[in-house]
């Protein structure tokens, strides 16, 4: 029997989560719950974690007769343009029919909302991404987790040429991000100003810094803790990185463990974390699924006056 999707009834949630008497694992993996575990462990963690799925617009489960075989659930990013799966549950990781209906549940419905992108992080080599590569997914950035454990100290101030972020910062921090991201990923992620604003991820109760050079606004820094946890997230060009991880680390000093998710292509940022003591752990794959296809305007040509002589 082919399993279908449909939308969540706070009734299955109990068949959900302790179907075969396990709790499943999440297999996407969001900015904001980076170093916190990947999981909804024990099982009272998964029964908060699903309610609050069931009152939320974008979520489905996949049904194969009576039997209730995964769930996925998805949530804007910076705006409704651009959504993230931040759930995705395989409780029968044999049938690749469980994933394919559920990944074209959520992109059915994006697209219907407006939204141009559906993004999806899971781990790398996992049968998951394969699953999804086959459903329209493409993978387009790999990304490795790096974490530090650290005495508990209070706060220090930020490094010099690092300040707070302003709204005049938005536009020089995309011009920023042209310049460090390579094009392979652009194109996947955002080649305008709003599309880059829309494709932000959230990474929990943040603080926003810049880092200022001689030409300007030429780095980035966002940081949020959670419980004993910090998190930041640093681009920029090679000249900021110092500065802006040396800022993460005093910002975030009262917490135990600092942990950063750090795209293949910034080597200088993984060599100066490497420099700090943090230690490579988890690695993913992000994926994305254009829900628009893009069409070529028509280009206007001057006209080219002819005079014939008779």
């Amino acid at each position: 029997m082919t399993p279908t999707a449909r939308t969540v009834l706070p009734t299955d949630l109990v068949a959900l989560v302790s179907y075969d008497g396990r709790v499943y694992a999440n297999e996407a993996m969001t900015l904001d719950r980076i170093g916190t575990g990947g999981s909804p462990h024990p099982l009272e963690t998964a029964f908060e974690q699903w309610f609050s799925f069931a009152t939320g617009k974008h979520t489905w489960i996949s049904v194969k007769g009576p039997t209730l075989r995964g769930l996925i659930s998805a949530r804007k990013r910076g705006s409704k343009l651009a959504w993230e799966i931040d759930c995705l549950i395989d409780a029968d990781n044999n049938d690749g029919g469980v994933l394919v209906s559920l990944l074209d549940q959520v992109a059915g419905a994006a697209g219907k909302s407006g939204a141009h992108r559906i993004f999806l992080r899971v781990p790398a080599g996992s049968h998951t991404e394969r699953e999804a590569a086959r459903c329209g997914f493409a993978p387009y950035r790999g990304e490795r987790m790096y974490c530090r454990a650290q005495q508990p100290a209070a706060p220090q101030a930020p490094a010099a040429g690092v300040r707070r972020r302003t709204k005049a910062d938005l536009y020089p921090l995309f011009q920023v991000y042209n310049a460090v991201v390579p094009e392979n990923v652009r194109r996947f992620e955002a080649s305008t100003l709003g599309e880059w604003t829309a494709v932000q991820e959230n990474i929990g109760r943040a603080q926003q810094y810049v880092h200022e050079g001689g030409g300007g606004v030429d780095g980035w820094l966002r940081l949020a803790g959670d419980g004993d946890v910090g998190r930041f997230e640093v681009y920029g060009e090679e000249r900021a990185i110092d500065a802006l991880v040396d800022a993460a680390l005093a910002r975030l000093a009262n917490r135990r463990s600092v942990c950063a998710l750090v795209p293949s292509e910034q080597g200088p940022l993984v060599r100066r974390l490497q420099a700090a003591g943090f230690e490579p752990h988890d690695e993913y794959t992000v994926l994305a699924r254009l829900t628009v296809r893009p069409v070529r305007q028509p280009k206007a040509a001057p006209a080219i006056a002819q005079t014939t002589f008779s």
